[in-house]
Formats: structure tokens, C-alpha cells, sequence
């Protein structure tokens, strides 16, 4: 049995061992999920913005993928990415939510503006 089909079936059997390294319960994830850190905390980034998280959880997440080296270009770009799936409802309601992890404050730029 290869690597991922090991995984996969530990997934499915919900084997506690291994659900638990992968849930974190504490702990990272980057390691057993076999990606690099930058592209980890961009995935994770996208499941948040996907499930409407806390505008807490895009801050904390937007530092992370900072930190790992992604650019506010790609971080920007994994709201694009995720678009035609989470909905335009979603990506308009994200996007200033995205915005102050960021720093920038849409709609205060919004009214100064007018």
C-alpha cells in the first residue's frame, strides 16, 4: 500500500492516532501534511475563507502565510482562487474581512473616497 493510500484509509477508518496529527489538537500540521509552509498556511487560509471564519482567524492566518513567505499578491489571490467555489456572496463579504489581516481598511478607504 503506498504512502497516500495509507493515509487516506487511516482518514477513513478514523484512526485516532492519525486524525489527531492532522486535526493539530495543538500541535502543527505542516509536517504530516506533506506540503511546504508557505503553501500550507495558503490552503488553510482558503478552507477559512471558504467556511467563514472569524475575522480572528484571517488575521492569525494571514501572519502565518506572511511569515512563510507568501506575498499579499498570493494571499490576495487565494480569495480569487477560491471564488467560483465559496460563491460571489462570500468573496464580497471575505474581502474585507481579507482586507484588515492585511492592514487595509476597505471601507474606511471607501468613504474617504466619497
Amino acid at each position: 500500500m503506498s504512502e497516500y493510500q495509507q493515509r487516506l484509509r487511516s482518514l477513513a477508518l478514523n484512526d485516532a492516532s492519525f486524525v489527531r496529527s492532522v486535526l493539530g489538537m495543538g500541535q502543527d500540521t505542516v509536517e504530516v501534511s506533506r506540503l511546504d509552509p508557505k503553501t500550507h498556511a495558503l490552503v488553510r487560509l482558503g478552507a477559512l475563507l471558504a467556511i467563514h471564519a472569524a475575522p480572528s482567524s484571517y488575521q492569525a492566518s494571514v501572519e502565518v502565510a506572511l511569515a512563510a513567505g507568501a506575498s499579499v499578491d498570493e494571499i490576495v489571490g487565494i480569495l480569487i482562487a477560491v471564488a467560483p467555489t465559496i460563491g460571489l456572496v462570500r468573496v464580497v463579504s471575505a474581502a474585507p474581512e481579507l482586507a484588515l489581516a492585511l492592514g487595509y481598511d476597505v471601507e474606511a478607504a471607501l468613504e474617504a473616497h466619497y
